[in-house]
């Protein structure tokens, strides 16, 4: 067995352990990472041959989410981990931002990058360590590289910040901050917060970037005394004849289509003219020139051209200035059934959300290393082909797509209503249907639509925008509202989506090797102008939440019962509230506090529906009158439905003012009489009295009238029904 060399360093007080050599010897790098009893193995690996025809850096990042980690065995028939889960995908994006900048320019072998989850104390998440452990991987493998990275999760909690808070803290802090960087600069920041405003921010990103500077020097050492030699990777070849040679026949021309055409689609019809003709006559004069690098040699000549024009001249593709916003648009009420719709528009990127309450029943129930059981509040995000004139297979949502939804829950999450006051599962679809850019906050403006117009009532309305950087040496331009061509050729994608008052969500990708925190500084405070004349846009459409739901949607009622009670609820085998659910059309949801949640689309069914329930837990009073049914008829006596689910016996003795020798005398099967509760037992057993009514007695002259009746009254109320309606809700207690 290989030695093992075991690293470690204290970051927020807690003492982090990268070890190598001991397992997974036969992958490029391996290392695990720990922190308490939670820890990760993460291994590199680079392929030795590039594949054909590749033009891009074939990196590929997965997050193995192990359910044995935690000492757990995986839902399902087969009992083992299946296709990855959201969570696991969202941590795989997580790490690959930070480390794809890093990788040199152009090349193409192809580097696998898994992170497996070997332990979960439930104490420490493992989404950062995880993008630990990638980056100490890399360093101590053969792969070229340009790292390290360090990254930390910041909490703000009684107003302090946190450096590696645990899960428990993190229910306290009003921030999560995700921060990845080198020993000089941010390279990636992923975070959600309760309206932080942007000075904060940047406190929390110059405290989160000096946490890290540990793990960087720890990675550093074991890179100088364990790492591999780096091998010799493939890269894209750089032909400076064709590039010459393509701008000597170009000219200025591009430069022309530039400064002319601010439309996008007539600027890519002069390119693509431009393009076809430049390739036709390289290949007239010689047929074995490649076209495929002449259109990459003229896109290089492009992307120059913007990027020279929006840094020295100031002005954008589409001819705005660096802080301008393309038209905005919005309106609601699109989908007339579904519970809620918003539509919103910025220049030519337009999103549909869409909105649809269910019951508490019908939030997700989430299985997996997540310290969430569940989730009320689910955002799906949707980029179908035709949002940018293509046609692709669909085959579920990809990697990016489940992403933005993520984006998206995190920047409106602070703004839900609590399940106290709002108690809905709510769902929200944003559908692309147009895409110029700046997608994922557009589906964040058009989802706060969607739920004003479904009446959900939102703490603030949210918007989103995402910013843009190009760079040159030191001189830069902060773009607001960038459109897919400034993300394409800039350098910076920063989405910050907030309120007002302050920012929900931020998630930034870089393709430069990091980012100051004066120039962060300047983009989010750009960004906070840009969100605000967003959200007075959308404002102007619709101002503030609905007054009152869909007619489509659920009407929810609740009750509060004695948790003792619930098993008289469900009855027997689930019997009871079966058949509640049937006969009101209802959904009957019951939490293990004794919440009883009532959800139907006809309101008054629902309101019989909580009368019903409230009827099966009542605490009947001695001496109470009600109209009842005859439900069951005995020899000694008639059992009596006096309350909805709930039932008594009448003695053959108190059923009449006169004497009796069949019961059938003076009721018969669904007959409805008055009766008087003159009992109830402590073991819940109650005797009724027709004849205290019919001769208009008072309990006590009922209870004394009854006494002198003899052992065979008292005997028939101890068969009363009431025992067994208690007993059948007691042995089915746990069937929820």
């Amino acid at each position: 067995m290989l030695p093992e060399h075991t690293f470690s360093t204290i970051v927020g007080n807690k003492e982090m352990i990268i070890k190598t050599g001991k397992l997974a010897e036969q992958a490029g790098g391996a290392v695990t990472f720990r922190v308490g009893d939670s820890m990760v193995l993460a291994t590199a690996t680079m392929s030795k041959h590039v594949r054909e025809g590749i033009d891009f850096f074939p990196l590929s990042v997965d997050f193995e989410e192990k359910m044995y980690a935690a000492g757990r065995i995986p839902g399902g028939f087969f009992r083992r981990e299946g296709r990855a889960t959201t969570e696991s995908i969202l941590i795989a994006r997580l790490i690959d931002r930070p480390l794809r900048p890093l990788f040199p320019d152009g090349m193409r072998n192809e580097v696998q990058v898994i992170i497996t989850s070997l332990s979960y104390d439930e104490v420490h998440q493992l989404d950062i360590m995880a993008v630990n452990a990638a980056s100490a991987a890399l360093m101590v493998s053969d792969i070229p590289w340009n790292g390290p990275i360090g990254a930390i999760r910041v909490g703000y909690i009684n107003g302090e910040f946190v450096a590696a808070p645990t899960i428990e803290q993190m229910e306290e802090s009003s921030l999560d901050l995700r921060l990845a960087g080198s020993r000089d600069a941010v390279i990636m920041v992923e975070a959600g917060a309760d309206e932080v405003d942007e000075a904060l921010f940047v406190e929390a990103l110059a405290f989160g970037h000096a946490a890290v500077q540990p793990l960087i020097t720890l990675q550093e050492e074991m890179r100088a005394a364990v790492g591999k030699a780096k091998s010799e990777a493939n890269y894209a070849p750089v032909n400076a004849e064709v590039d010459t040679a393509v701008a000597e026949r170009v000219g200025d021309r591009i430069q022309t289509i530039v400064n002319q055409y601010t439309d996008r689609h007539e600027r890519n019809a002069a390119m693509d003219s431009l393009r076809e003709e430049i390739v036709d006559s390289f290949l007239a004069e010689d047929d074995t020139a490649d076209p495929r690098a002449i259109r990459e040699a003229i896109g290089n000549i492009l992307k120059k051209t913007i990027r020279n024009r929006i840094l020295y001249e100031g002005v954008r593709p589409d001819g705005r200035d660096y802080t301008t916003i393309r038209p905005l648009s919005s309106e609601t009420g699109i989908s007339p059934r579904a519970h809620g719709s918003g539509l919103f528009r910025r220049g030519e990127t337009q999103v549909l959300s869409i909105l649809a309450l269910g019951t508490p029943r019908e939030a997700q129930k989430l299985e997996g290393l997540n310290p969430e059981e569940s989730r009320r509040y689910m955002h799906h995000y949707n980029f179908p082909p035709f949002s940018t004139g293509e046609t692709w297979f669909l085959r579920g949502p990809k990697r990016r797509e489940i992403g933005h939804g993520a984006l998206a829950a995190n920047a409106l999450l602070p703004m839900i209503p609590s399940e106290e006051d709002f108690p809905y599962t709510i769902r929200v679809v944003s559908e692309v249907l147009s895409s110029n850019g700046s997608t994922s906050q557009a589906s964040v403006c058009a989802s706060t639509l969607a739920l004003m117009d479904g009446g959900v009532p939102i703490k603030k309305p949210v918007a989103g925008v995402a910013m843009g950087l190009v760079t040159d040496g030191d001189k830069y331009a902060v773009l607001t509202d960038i459109q897919g061509l400034e993300d394409h050729l800039g350098d910076m994608d920063f989405k910050v989506a907030g309120t007002a008052d302050g920012i929900t969500a931020i998630q930034m990708d870089i393709k430069i090797s990091g980012l100051s925190q004066e120039l962060m500084a300047q983009a989010l405070e750009q960004a906070r102008v840009g969100r605000l004349e967003i959200l007075d846009s959308m404002l102007a459409t619709l101002g503030a939440p609905r007054e009152s739901l869909s007619a489509f949607a659920p009407r929810m009622l609740s009750v509060q019962i004695d948790p003792d009670k619930i098993g008289a609820v469900i009855g027997k085998g689930g019997a009871t509230i079966r058949s509640m659910e049937e006969e009101f059309e209802v959904s009957i949801d019951i939490q293990e506090d004794g919440t009883i949640f009532v959800a139907g689309v006809d309101g008054l069914l629902a309101e019989a529906a909580v009368d019903f329930i409230k009827g099966l837990v009542r605490e009947p009073e001695p001496g109470e009158i009600f109209s009842g049914k005859v439900v069951r008829v005995t020899d000694f006596g008639a059992f009596i439905q006096y309350m909805p689910g709930v039932d008594g016996m009448c003695h053959i003795s108190q059923m009449s003012t006169e004497h009796l020798q069949r019961v059938e005398d003076a009721v018969q099967m669904g007959d409805e009489i008055m009766v008087m509760i003159t009992d109830v037992t402590p073991e819940g057993k109650i005797r009724l009295s027709r004849k205290a009514v019919l001769e208009g007695w008072t309990l006590e002259e009922a209870r004394a009238q009854d006494s002198k009746g003899g052992s065979g009254g008292r005997s028939g109320g101890n068969r009363s029904g009431g025992n067994d309606r208690r007993g059948s809700g007691n042995r089915s207690r746990g069937r929820r």
